[in-house]
């Protein structure tokens, strides 16, 4: 069943993730919209993010997947899921406004995996093919992130693996104005998202959905 609140959630923590965004993707995202003469090319960018949040999907269902079956392997396991997703909710919203970064250090857990990943990353730049752009997105997509992490963490609750796969596409498609700000445009609507109020705002509207969905559960 689509929940259409969640995917509003999901493509505002995307879209308030920016600033993380930029420093995880800005570099490579701008690497991406050059050719290999050094003219822009804005097909490679494109594919290049088109790639990511693919990937982004893909790790969707997958902890989807997961967490159905915790759930079905155990009857308080469901519960458990739900209220770490909406502790977690509450620490996104703590970190969007900046009052707390405790998710950055999620990102450490994802090393061991991105050790793999990384090399195959390197034989693609410079990138000179659309397949290129599209293959190195595909991988980038798994880069350790915090903020990734903890939206993959509440998705996993929801034990809906078509809404998970949906939910991560939507985040991806919110992380897209920072992204493409490093590429192409958008850098008027990122310094927009990065004022202190828009974001403190953000911040309690997270909080709030992640209490909400605490109490609902108990």
């Amino acid at each position: 069943m689509i929940e259409p609140l969640s995917l509003i959630t999901a493509i505002l923590l995307g879209l308030m993730g920016a600033s993380h965004c930029l420093v995880m993707c800005g570099g490579i995202a701008a690497a991406a919209s050059s050719s290999g003469n050094g003219k822009s090319n804005y097909s490679f960018l494109l594919l290049f993010n088109f790639g990511r949040i693919i990937s982004y999907a893909t790790a969707g269902l997958i902890v989807s997947l997961l967490g159905l079956w915790i759930a079905d392997s155990h009857q308080i396991a469901q519960q458990i899921l739900r209220t770490f997703a909406g502790s977690l909710l509450i620490l996104m919203g703590f970190y969007i406004a900046r009052w707390w970064m405790l998710l950055t250090r999620l990102e450490s857990a994802g090393q061991f995996i991105w050790r793999y990943i990384q090399p195959l990353t390197r034989k693609l730049i410079p990138i000179k093919t659309k397949p290129q752009a599209l293959a190195l997105g595909l991988l980038w997509g798994w880069l350790p992130c915090g903020l990734i992490y903890s939206t993959l963490a509440w998705v996993a609750a929801n034990g809906q693996p078509a809404m998970g796969a949906l939910t991560m596409l939507c985040f991806g498609l919110g992380t897209l104005p920072g992204i493409l700000a490093a590429g192409i445009f958008a850098r008027q609507l990122n310094r927009f998202i990065q004022h202190k109020h828009f974001r403190q705002l953000a911040g309690v509207l997270l909080i709030i959905y992640g209490s909400w969905t605490l109490m609902a559960i108990w």
